[in-house]
């Protein structure tokens, strides 16, 4: 989910709220809070706790909730899972250290003692375009069978065929999900379970039909609901993430165009595009 902004830059709680009710009239499967889209880095350690409450409070059991948690020091990365509150969190997204760049053998240890001292499951997410180290299937596959409570990742690497050798080799409790909105279709006709969205901030629900099209097998309506938000899945990183989805939200009056230093408004051309395209698909 993305945070919305008011114009003093505080977090917007009624369009948050607005936000999550949309999520789940929508058909979303679980919530996370605090990934990347949500500006999680511009976000100080009070406003992350009083969105985990507010968001906890506004879903009241209706949805499960996940929560971003991650860092470049493993020792500090523990201290927060074990001192965090996570009444109500049925999982954590864990994303690879950043800057330091660890080897293989790293990124196995610094998850291995994440999962030992977590009481909640985790998600692996890798993300190399950001983080500046891929985590190789070989690595993935390993904490799978090392650590029970390593459930699933998060490959936004758009490398297919290691995607696709997860999903081969993986123990059978363990689920790849596409860390890409374009990459979802594909990823799930093989064998992924699902896609954890930036688009479906925007548009719930064409983006949970897309996913339960393709589970169940029905891939014309799939193709469908994908060609149909395809322009739209490419549009909003043409200037960064969160800046084209929030055009959308803008758009649909949802919340303000407001993102926090050093990320920007979408430029006036591709601002443009996205709303020309919705404009399109409606």
């Amino acid at each position: 989910m993305v945070t919305p902004f008011n114009e003093r830059s505080e977090v917007d709680y009624d369009a948050l709220g607005q936000i999550v009710e949309n999520q789940i009239q929508g058909g979303m499967d679980y919530l996370v809070m605090m990934g990347t889209t949500a500006e999680t880095a511009t976000l100080n350690y009070l406003e992350k706790r009083e969105i985990a409450a507010f968001v906890r409070e506004k879903g009241a059991g209706r949805i499960p909730l996940m929560i971003g948690l991650g860092g470049y020091d493993t020792a500090d990365t523990v201290k927060k899972i074990e001192t965090a509150d996570l009444t109500g969190i049925d999982g954590i997204l864990a994303i690879t250290p950043y800057y330091n760049r660890p080897n293989q053998e790293g990124l196995f240890r610094h998850f291995k003692e994440m999962a030992t001292h977590s009481q909640v499951p985790l998600i692996l997410y890798n993300v190399p375009s950001r983080t500046g180290v891929n985590m190789e299937a070989e690595t993935t596959i390993r904490l799978a069978e090392s650590c029970e409570n390593i459930i699933a990742v998060k490959e936004a690497s758009g490398n297919l065929t290691q995607v696709s050798r997860i999903i081969k080799y993986a123990p059978p409790h363990f689920k790849v999900i596409s860390g890409d909105d374009v990459n979802a279709l594909p990823i799930i006709s093989i064998g992924g379970k699902g896609v954890i969205s930036v688009i479906a901030n925007a548009y719930p629900k064409k983006l949970s039909d897309l996913v339960h099209f393709v589970l169940a097998g029905n891939m014309a309506e799939a193709a469908k609901q994908h060609l149909e938000l395809t322009e739209l899945m490419k549009l909003q990183f043409d200037d960064g993430n969160p800046a084209g989805v929030k055009v959308m939200l803008h758009q649909m009056g949802i919340i303000q165009n407001i993102l926090r230093l050093p990320l920007v408004a979408a430029n006036a051309t591709v601002a443009g595009k996205i709303v020309t395209e919705m404009q399109n698909l409606a």
